[in-house]
């Protein structure tokens, strides 16, 4: 199946959610749940989600909330929690976030196995094809509101990965030059400074071998 569908799966049939550094796959991962959990028929459904790894690992994971807080805002930071080298404290903390799950869904009547009352809309079901002119239209403005502009977003990180390692990505980035991503200098600032460091901390390729080259461009 497509990611969207994979991504979907993970979310209806999970009670919360622990995220570990990865690179730009993860974030993808990470703005399609947010999308989700921004929209405003979910504001009452608890699903905890943690974002976690050893010390070396907060570097990522700051810059990860820092980019959420310039281009989604505080309540987007509000959805999620970050625990550094305690694995510990995370189990603690997500056994009592399900314990608030499965209150909320027994007092709906609604299945343990299955989340229902997620409200998902149809642009986060249906595939995203990464060509160059989908890439360059995704709308990464204030205009749009914060569950869409995550959409997008993850979108926009969606067509990295595809250029990065998927073979129908990398011929597109061969025949047309790399995607142009398009948005607010507000976005587009945070954005840019989000991938240099995914680049620097060798999140995009491993290290060894050629470097790499950015199948993107940032446009303001």
């Amino acid at each position: 199946p497509d990611i969207e569908k994979r991504l979907e799966a993970f979310v209806r049939v999970g009670h919360g959610i622990i995220i570990f550094p990865g690179g730009v796959g993860t974030a993808e991962e990470f703005l399609y749940l947010l999308g989700i959990l921004l929209h405003p028929d979910n504001r009452d459904v608890p699903f905890p989600v943690i974002l976690t790894g050893p010390e070396s690992a907060a570097p990522y994971l700051q810059q990860l909330r820092d980019f959420v807080g310039a281009t989604l805002g505080e309540k987007a930071q509000s959805l999620y929690q970050i625990i550094i080298d305690n694995p510990a404290e995370v189990a603690r903390q997500m056994v009592e976030g399900l314990k608030a799950v499965k209150q909320f869904r027994r007092e709906r009547n609604d299945a343990f196995h299955f989340n229902w009352l997620l409200k998902i809309e149809e642009g986060f079901q249906h595939p995203f094809d990464p060509t160059h002119e989908n890439m360059a239209n995704l709308q990464l403005t204030r205009d749009v509101p914060a569950h869409l502009l995550a959409a997008n977003l993850r979108r926009a990180f969606s067509g990295i990965v595809a250029g990065n390692v998927k073979d129908k990505g990398i011929r597109r980035i061969e025949q047309f030059g790399r995607y142009e991503i398009h948005g607010d200098t507000a976005i587009m600032k945070p954005l840019d400074e989000l991938l240099q460091a995914f680049v620097l901390q060798h999140r995009m390729k491993l290290p060894g071998g050629r470097p790499y080259v950015p199948c993107y461009r940032v446009v303001t």
